[in-house]
């Protein structure tokens, strides 16, 4: 799975992602994967409300330069949360495999031609 494809389809279920999920045991996976550290760790659990934990974990997660933070974080999801990672999964499927699709554009003599894009 590739990170960056992960990271868009985060920002796409970001407000699902913060509603529906208790980031606690998500925070210990990643620290225990040494995606987040230790003062990341600490700033996430000063942080009274889940959502507001959930935001700002999500937050840290997409600064981070680590080359699998969202792979880890959708495996940290796995467990708890697999409609979450099944609807991930999804929107993963959906970039990444995209079908030609015809476009349409205009001559300079005002036909219409189709034109098959690879994308």
């Amino acid at each position: 799975m590739e990170n960056e494809a992960l990271k868009q389809v985060f920002i796409t279920l970001h407000a699902k992602v913060t509603k529906d999920v208790n980031p606690d045991s998500v925070i210990d996976e990643l620290f225990a994967h040494k995606i987040i550290n230790d003062q990341d760790y600490c700033e996430l659990y000063k942080i009274p409300d889940t959502r507001g934990r959930c935001r700002k974990l999500l937050s840290v997660l997409h600064g981070s330069s680590h080359p699998e933070t969202f792979v880890q974080l959708r495996e940290a999801l796995q467990d708890e949360y697999p409609r979450i990672v099944d609807e991930i999964d999804k929107q993963l499927t959906s970039l990444t495999v995209q079908p030609q699709q015809p476009h349409m554009s205009q001559s300079t003599e005002g036909k219409l031609l189709w034109v098959l894009c690879t994308l």
